[in-house]
């Protein structure tokens, strides 16, 4: 049986929040979504997850959610990645960080889905393990049941992702790529059967510089004076891609790049 996935990126301050939670049942019914998996790092007024707004991406139909650089940015979350089951931090943080390395959601057909998250280590300015080694370990703590892996690579540089990509094709399901806030059109299903992308893009403003106001960051990158860098408001768009899964095989079978805007459904 074919499992459909959406996998949408990097979601950014309420607009982004506000245009995922309102897309999300139409295209879910639509296209006949099974399971939704998004990183919502940059939820919290471009920057970090808070309690309240996790419970309402999980209100709002988001099944499993991953995080990145950002993710101890508000200290309040961590209860939260320590006890919920559908939020993961990235694999590769330092031995004895808070959260889990590992997410499972039962779909309604009774298949269930395993999403880890990676932190590249070129270009991010973070304290973390080798993203390869990590995925190693933390795969193998899977059990034998679970068939659907999905890995979140938030990462800077391409080629960290490409090759995290080639040391998983066969391994996994499907890899695709966050940080960059721009999407790649590479989608693409690699020769071992993983679906792999090297970025979703941003669900968030795009009248923007990566989901920020424009103005203030070309103050700051002229001027060389720093200024607050707030979430722009227009122009706003879901992100991501939908895949089909064998839940026999754990094979991707069909992978497509999605950008929505408002008014698309």
């Amino acid at each position: 049986m074919l499992v459909k996935l959406l996998c949408v990126g990097d979601v950014v301050g309420a607009p982004g929040r506000r245009m995922l939670t309102e897309t999300l049942p139409k295209l879910t019914a639509e296209r006949g979504i099974d399971c939704v998996i998004a990183n919502v790092e940059n939820a919290a007024n471009g920057s970090g997850l808070t309690p309240g707004l996790f419970a309402k991406f999980a209100e709002g139909g988001v099944h499993l959610m991953t995080m990145g650089d950002h993710v101890y940015r508000r200290r309040d979350i961590i209860p939260t990645l320590e006890r919920s089951g559908c939020i993961v931090k990235p694999a590769n943080m330092p031995l004895g960080a808070p959260g889990h390395e590992v997410a499972i959601y039962q779909t309604s057909k009774g298949h269930k889905v395993a999403v880890l998250s990676l932190l590249g280590r070129m270009y991010m300015n973070v304290h973390a393990d080798s993203p390869f080694n990590a995925i190693d370990r933390a795969l193998s703590t899977l059990d034998r049941d679970v068939n659907i892996v999905v890995v979140d690579m938030h990462a800077e540089a391409t080629s960290e992702k490409i090759a995290m990509g080639w040391h998983l094709d066969g391994r996994v399901s499907v890899l695709f790529g966050t940080h960059t806030h721009v999407a790649t059109a590479d989608e693409t299903i690699l020769p071992g059967g993983m679906g792999y992308i090297t970025d979703v893009g941003m669900t968030g403003p795009h009248d923007s510089v990566l989901g920020r106001s424009k103005e203030n960051v070309l103050s700051a990158m002229i001027s060389a004076v720093p200024s607050p860098f707030s979430v722009a408001t227009d122009d706003v768009r879901v992100s991501g891609i939908i895949v089909e899964v064998s839940s026999d095989t754990g094979h991707c079978t069909a992978i497509e790049r999605i950008c929505i805007r408002a008014g698309d459904l």
